[in-house]
């Protein structure tokens, strides 16, 4: 089979190789790849930045395609049955727990840079018929991050939620947030991004070019009252000014740290309006079928920027690094 491999760590030692087919062991599937999806943690992963990595590794967390080969023991699937495979394979269900990062798809173990993978059937999830391979592939992380930020907080008619940036789960935040009646701001540097967010259903946009004191901001616009979520993925640069502007009894969900991880913040927002803080390290195989069954009923299609070819894997890793984008980035596999 076809695939890529990184061989140590840099995009400069990402090389297009070819492995033998795998195959199956009793309860589990062979998986033909048809699309991947990147994520902001497989640029850390290419660069090292992540812990527990091991080179040579095939790199890519995400991933989509069709069930090619059955292992022994295997029920309930069929050869040609669409699926996707959970990033996070020994965490099926229940809160986040110690084993739960043993084996994590394209980081610590092999991803979906390739035309084949294999996976158990319990970290198997059904490709919603409205969707293409290339729109489940951005579903695993992304898709799962977002629906856990909306399902925690509770969110929805009355409700405002804030989303710093227009990534991958601030673009899926809105669509599921907009599918629970809520009322959505978002941030963007870009006004042709917060164009294309409106037409998404963000009521309020914010360019925080324009308006520096985007904080400010978003308090006027919620008449000082503050925001019910903020999905929080700047870090340093941010994190003080989401506790800001969330509402009294209001939830900081906490996703990544753009701009840094040193968090330095006055903590008297947090006491005084009762903020709860939520970190977040994705989800698991249920947290995911539960995002597809909202994604399925409510005919939510993610939003894919820019799809590369097979050839392309190095301008696709370029593109996440760049963080121009809108929405995902995919690719597809030959």
């Amino acid at each position: 089979m076809k695939a890529y491999q990184l061989s140590q760590p840099g995009i400069d030692h990402l090389t297009a190789i070819e492995l033998p087919t795998p195959i199956p062991a009793a309860g589990e599937v062979l998986v033909r790849l048809r699309a991947v999806a990147l994520n902001y943690l497989d640029l850390a992963v290419a660069n090292d930045l992540y812990p527990g990595v091991s080179f040579p590794l095939i790199p890519v967390a995400d991933g989509a395609g069709e069930i090619a080969a059955l292992g022994a023991d295997v029920e309930a699937w069929a050869i040609g049955d669409r699926v996707v495979p959970h990033f996070k394979p020994h965490w099926l269900s229940g809160p986040l727990g110690p084993s739960a990062n043993d084996a994590m798809r394209g980081v610590t173990a092999d991803g979906s840079l390739a035309q084949y993978t294999l996976a158990r059937v319990t970290t198997l999830v059904r490709t919603p018929d409205h969707l293409s391979d290339v729109q489940a592939a951005t579903l695993p992380i992304t898709a799962t991050t977002a629906w856990n930020a909306i399902r925690v907080s509770h969110v929805g008619p009355g409700d405002t939620v804030l989303l710093l940036g227009t990534g991958g789960v601030s673009i899926f935040a809105l669509q599921f947030a907009k599918a629970a009646g809520a009322r959505v701001i978002i941030t963007s540097s870009s006004d042709e991004k917060l164009e294309r967010a409106r037409k998404l259903g963000a009521d309020e946009t914010i360019n925080y070019r324009t308006h520096e004191a985007w904080d400010v901001e978003v308090l006027r616009l919620t008449e000082g009252n503050g925001v019910e979520l903020v999905v929080e993925g700047g870090g340093s640069a941010t994190f003080a000014r989401s506790l800001a502007v969330a509402a009294c009894g209001g939830m900081v969900f906490t996703i990544g740290f753009l701009s840094g991880a040193d968090l330095q913040f006055n903590a008297m927002p947090l006491i005084s309006k009762a903020l709860r803080v939520q970190g977040n390290n994705t989800g698991s195989v249920a947290n995911l079928a539960s995002a597809v069954r909202a994604i399925a009923a409510h005919r939510i299609v993610p939003v894919v920027d820019h799809v590369f070819s097979w050839h392309r894997a190095a301008d696709a890793y370029a593109m996440v690094a760049a963080g121009s984008h809108f929405g995902k980035i995919a690719m597809t596999i030959d």
